[in-house]
Formats: C-alpha cells, structure tokens, sequence
C-alpha cells in the first residue's frame, strides 16, 4: 500500500476564508484534493480579524498568548485558531492583532515582509506546539519563502523538521517581497545566503523572501509547464532567471485544476438558470437575466464579453482600454469584474458612462458572489496578459461555456488550444503579439466564428467537456512530493 503522507500547506490567504485572487483557489482545491487521495492534510495561515469571521468559521482557539521568539531582541504574542475547510481537513489560524488582526486589506505592501515573517516563524512554532513532524511543508509563494530558508538553517523551531522536505510554489514571480523588487538600489538587494537583519532593522524590508526560497527548497515548481520554462528566460525570470535555470533539475511545472464541486453549472445556486453540456442553450436566459439586472440592451443575440481578472498592467488592460474605444462601436457588450490600478479602473468608469448600455464595470470585492453568474451569462471571456503564470478564470469561464480569447503564455497557452475552423479543433482563441492589433483580430476571428451556429456550439460543447478538474495534478504533487523525499541533503 502506497505510504500516505502528511502534508502542510503554508499560505497568506485561503478560500473561503480569506481570497484576493487565484492563490486563494489553489490553496483551498489542492489540499482538498490530496485530501481525497487519502493522505493526512493541514493548512496554516494568518487570522485577518477584520475579514475572517471567528464565529461564522466556528474557529476554536487552541493556543493563548504563545511567545514568537523573531531574534535574539524581539518577540511577539500570538494566538492559534482551529477551523477546518472540510471534515477531517484542519486549517490553523495565527493572530495578532497588530500585523494581522487590526486590518481590513490581506496585503498592504509596505510593511508585509515582516507581517510574513511573523507567518514564517509563528507556523514553524505552531507544528512544534502540534508535535507533528510532517513530510511535506508545501510553501505557497513568496510570502512563505523563509521557511526553506529556516529549515535549511537549523533555526530554532525547526529541530523536529530535519527530515521534512519543502516544496516551494512559484504562484507568480513578480512578487517576491513586500516592494517591488526591481525598486530596491543595487547595494541594498538580497542575494539570499546573509543573515536575516533583526526586526527593527529597516534593511528587513529588503529581504526577498521569494529568492531565498528558490536558493533553499528541496523542490520548487510553477503553476503551469510553460510558465517553468519561460521563468529561466530574461523576459519572464524577474530577474532570478539564472538562479532558476541553475536550479533546473529542482524545478517542476504542474498546471492549477479547478474545484469541479465549486464550479459546476449544473449545481451552482449562484446562476439564474442552471445547465449542463447537453442544455448550454440556457446560458441565454442568464445572459437576458444580467443584461436586466445591470441595465444593458436585453438582446440574447448579442455578443457578451467578460473579464473577472485584477485590473492591473500584467493583465492586458493597457491593450484592452486602447481598443474598447472600437470595440464597443461594434455590435456587442462587455462587463469587467475586478479591482486593481485606479487609473485603468477611472478610464473603465469613463466608458461605461460613454456607452451605458453596452458596457460595465464592477468591483469584484463587492460582487465576488456574481462571478459565476457572469460566466454562464457571457459568450467571450477576454484575458490578453502579458504573462500568466497559470491563470484559473479561462478554465472556471470554459467550465461554464464562456469561449477565452487569450494570449498564448504561460499557463493559459498550456489550457485553451486554438480554434481552427479548417479542423473544427480548439475550445478558445489564442493570439501572440503583445499589441492591441493582435488583440483585435483575436476578436475580431471569435465574432466571425461566432455567426456559425453549428459551429459556435460544437465549441461551447467542446469548451464545456475540456477537463480541468484538480485531481490529475493532485496526483502529480503527490508524485513530487516523493520526489522530494528522495533528495539527500
């Protein structure tokens, strides 16, 4: 019988609990996942008091007023709180009130490298207090990365871990601390193998977690296999792309899934009218049904577009607010759910005044609940990211018979194939350029396509059946663990 793991997930947000994008999916579907394949599963991650409701979750506190030794001159108090995601799947919580608790935001970027620095060493502490000794400490991005580093190091919560082995998630490589990294002067950059400064040191606010992982992981691996070997290039490395391609025989890449229970047209209470492959027809009593709500043309034939990504310059807004202004002369809607850059946000304002009826924007933070209803409402879903290291929401969209047109990197190159009309093959439109022409013809070639009835269906069908569920790469993760354990420091 094969050996069943014990595995810890360490990440800065979690869904349901605490969620600002994709990272949140994965670090709840995947431990779910390996939960099913029958191996022992837990979760650690920060209490942020001002968005994660004790009494909803009906957390328990496990450990009071636990003194965090961070050096030889500081230390801090925390509290630990149980909950779990799903019934024998615990997920630990470390509160302060301070760094975590007092807060409305997950991320507030300027003093978020000692916020997670806290959550580096207060879940080494946690797994002593719990006298456990796992396998696995699986290290979800950047703001997990000192963990390898501690373990590494013979830290002093990481006695009982000498045979635990780390693995070290890249979610995406432009974060790799609290400030950009490409704003740090050349003589204050962290080339990961000094000591950490002490926690009142300013210097700390230099360090780059993300490196430091990279440099001490036993396995690091991406979120899609394109995106692995675009990160060993100049282009996509964030400028650790020699430390990776040094590091290539440790570095893996295993494309995200998605949770086929939380997505699911059939079943999802959020929709209007639920459906499945074989009634996608009544996609359009949902589209009529947005189209009410939110005070656009009620036309079913209309085209609708959706984009529910963060709006930020990785994304593509920069193209897409350069052809909206054409766009929405043609024939057809658009609605962008997301929060991001306030400037983009304020030109998306500006033309949904322009065109009322055609266009929308809203904000995801207090529309989340929508997301799918607009799925299964919308024709098109629009994601022309410059990079992309998996992408979740062109999976969740052909879930639910929204067709992506996408740029082909990363992971979305690795889940949407090219539609040829010449083959009837393909469940998206991919285009390459980084401009707004290649952008537009894109569009321009889904619009075309989409006057073929028959052919139209054959590919919401074919969109609809691809399969992107979260067990093929628990299975995967599970065989990199065991790769891991092999490794002989």
């Amino acid at each position: 019988m094969p050996k069943k793991l014990n595995i810890i997930h360490i990440t800065s947000e979690v869904s349901p609990f605490s969620k600002t994008g994709g990272l949140g999916d994965v670090t709840r579907s995947l431990p779910k996942a390996l939960f099913r394949l029958g191996h022992k599963v837990s979760i650690i991650t920060p209490l942020y008091g001002k968005i994660i409701d004790k009494k909803n979750y009906n957390l328990k506190l496990i450990f009071k007023d636990v003194n965090i030794i961070i050096d030889k001159e500081n230390s801090i108090l925390v509290n630990f709180w149980q909950g779990q995601l799903i019934n024998g799947l615990p997920v630990y919580f470390i509160e302060n009130k301070e760094h975590f608790s007092s807060l409305k935001k997950i991320y507030i970027s300027h003093r978020d490298n000692i916020r997670f620095l806290i959550l580096n060493i207060a879940s080494l502490k946690l797994i002593n207090l719990l006298e456990q000794v796992p396998d696995i400490i699986h290290c979800h991005d950047w703001h997990t990365g000192l963990i390898p580093y501690f373990i590494k190091n013979n830290y002093r919560y990481t006695k009982n871990l000498q045979e635990t082995k780390t693995i070290f998630t890249i979610h995406n490589l432009a974060f790799q601390m609290s400030r950009p990294w490409y704003s740090v002067p050349a003589e204050k950059k962290d080339y990961g193998r000094k000591k950490l400064p002490s926690f009142n040191d300013p210097d700390l606010l230099n360090i780059n977690f993300a490196k430091r992982a990279i440099l001490s992981a036993d396995i690091i691996n991406t979120v899609s296999e394109r995106y692995r070997e675009e990160i060993m290039t100049k282009k996509f490395g964030q400028d650790l792309h020699r430390i990776l391609k040094n590091k290539e025989d440790r570095l893996f890449g295993i494309i995200n899934g998605i949770d086929y229970n939380s997505y699911n047209p059939q079943k999802d209470k959020g929709l209007f009218r639920k459906y499945n492959f074989e009634s996608y027809q009544l996609k359009s009593e949902n589209k009529k049904y947005l189209q009410k709500k939110f005070g656009l043309t009620v036309d079913e034939d209309l085209p609708l577009f959706c984009s529910t990504s963060r709006i930020a310059h990785q994304k593509g807004f920069d193209v897409i607010l350069k052809i909206l202004p054409y766009v929405l002369r043609l024939d057809l809607q658009m609605i962008f759910m997301g929060d991001g850059d306030s400037d983009y946000i304020k030109e998306l304002k500006r033309m949904q005044k322009k065109y009322p009826k055609k266009m929308l924007w809203l904000p995801f933070q207090v529309n989340s609940d929508k997301e799918t209803l607009l799925y299964s409402a919308s024709d098109f879903f629009i994601l022309p990211s410059y990079f992309e290291p998996c992408g979740i929401n062109q999976m969740i969209a052909m879930r639910y018979g929204a067709i992506p047109i996408v740029r082909g990197v990363g992971g979305l190159r690795d889940t949407v194939d090219n539609f040829s009309p010449l083959t009837n093959k393909g469940t998206g439109f991919v285009f390459k350029m980084e401009d707004e022409f290649a952008f537009f013809g894109a569009i321009a070639r889904a619009l075309e396509n989409y006057k073929h009835k028959k052919t139209w269906e054959e590919l919401i069908v074919r969109a609809m059946h691809k399969s992107s569920s979260w067990e093929i790469p628990a299975r995967k993760y599970v065989e990199l663990y065991k790769k891991a354990l092999k490794i002989k420091n």
